[in-house]
């Protein structure tokens, strides 16, 4: 009886560990879904403004600047 118990017990046990299989790999695959979504807003902006370009510019204006 005492070891039908434990049989119980450890299948329940067991079980219960069983059901969050998979949830980290889930909630890793919505992070990576909501950092694709931000991306594509952030090259969507970029695309539309000229602000990255025009930093770019300046960077290497400045570059070329101290080495001449």
């Amino acid at each position: 009886m005492i070891l039908l118990r434990m049989l119980i017990a450890l299948h329940t046990w067991l079980a219960e560990r069983r059901s969050d299989r998979g949830q980290a790999t889930a909630e890793y695959a919505l992070i990576l879904l909501g950092a694709a979504a931000v991306a594509m807003l952030l090259v969507s902006w970029v695309t539309k403004t000229n602000r990255i370009s025009s930093l770019l510019d300046a960077v290497f204006r400045h570059i070329t600047g101290l080495i001449s």
